[in-house]
């Protein structure tokens, strides 16, 4: 199948003010790119392509005082399957994992490990090591967390959302991340592109998504505890320790987000 992927974010800025910007489709679906997904800015302003330290394409520019409105519209193909799942892989010894991985065990912002660890260990200890033990604490996470927009907050972290159980996806993915991580499973944060492909209507505004990636039997998995079901047409746009690795927009000086918009739509597979 072929998925349109997009956004529209429109700003007023009242002076120039440098932005980085993570929205680009990862470099890990480039052969799967139908038609770009460049991203235009309206007046136009340069924009400089560049890879961060998790190998995400992120792009930096200086906006031009007033309103500015940054778009993209590209086109994936996608297999149109379902997320693979994962029953039987096995947990690493910590002593034999890959040293490249052993960042996602560490605290980070929205991840505070030293406050869950003792709590993660009592409430699933006693489960079975490995994708079992994934799959416990993304049920937990998506029984004890209720969902809605309006509870999104950018600075809510992981031990703030187990006390007050409310959010939105990144809540879920932060909170399931920092009981694995205590667990001593590599996790990592994704953000992306997830519609509602599949699935009866009605359908909700659609929103950039996050899930996560755990390390199990030698390679990363897929585990989204915000839906807590396989689903059709997820697209990886960056990975990174937490939210704040990948934010959609860093903007650096005072600014107003006055129009926010997220295309993925199945279209037409065109030759």
């Amino acid at each position: 199948m072929h998925i349109q992927v997009g956004y529209e974010l429109v700003y007023n800025f009242p002076q120039p003010t440098p932005l980085i910007l993570a929205l680009n489709v990862h470099y890990s679906r480039a052969s799967d790119m139908v038609r770009p997904d460049h991203m235009r800015c309206d007046p136009v302003a340069p924009i400089y392509g560049y890879r961060d330290g998790f190998g995400n394409w992120c792009n930096r520019l200086v906006a031009p005082p007033g309103r500015v409105t940054i778009s993209a519209l590209g086109v994936v193909n996608d297999s149109g399957e379902l997320d693979p799942t994962c029953h039987e892989e096995q947990q690493h010894q910590l002593q034999l994992l890959p040293e490249q991985v052993l960042v996602f065990l560490l605290g980070s912002r929205y991840c505070e490990t030293d406050r869950l660890t003792e709590i993660a260990w009592k409430m699933f200890g006693g489960t079975a090591p490995g994708a079992a033990r994934v799959q416990a604490v993304c049920d937990f996470v998506h029984r004890h967390i209720q969902f809605g927009y309006e509870h999104a907050s950018a600075t809510k972290t992981a031990w703030e959302v187990f006390n007050e159980p409310r959010g939105v996806c990144r809540d879920f993915t932060h909170l399931a991340i920092t009981l694995l991580r205590a667990l001593n499973i590599p996790t990592r944060y994704c953000t992306g592109y997830l519609g509602d492909i599949g699935l009866p209507p009605p359908y909700a505004p659609m929103d950039f998504a996050a899930w996560l990636e755990v390390y199990l039997g030698g390679a990363w998995h897929t585990f989204d505890p915000r839906n807590n079901v396989p689903r059709r047409g997820r697209i990886l746009i960056a990975r990174g320790r937490d939210a704040a690795d990948v934010a959609i927009a860093t903007t650096f000086g005072p600014c107003e987000l006055v129009g926010f918009k997220v295309y993925t739509d199945e279209i037409p597979v065109t030759i």
